[in-house]
């Protein structure tokens, strides 16, 4: 059965302590050229702005010791 033929999955957005956003479910990542950017369901964003893969986490934010409130 293809994705297409599922019910979908609600997406949920979690903001982790100190971490990424993280987004899980049906959601499509669109780059700026209109291509979709297959994650598998799952995909962390930065907050932090020290990621070298933005806007994807890439856990430089544990070395910076990056806190948020």
């Amino acid at each position: 059965m293809s994705n297409t033929d599922q019910t979908p999955t609600p997406a949920t957005i979690t903001i982790r302590p100190n971490g990424p956003l993280l987004v899980q479910g049906d959601v499509k990542v669109i780059n700026s050229a209109g291509e979709e950017i297959d994650r598998g369901g799952r995909v962390a964003f930065c907050r932090c702005g020290l990621s070298k893969t933005k806007p994807f986490c890439d856990a430089s934010h544990k070395a910076a010791g990056f806190t948020a409130e």
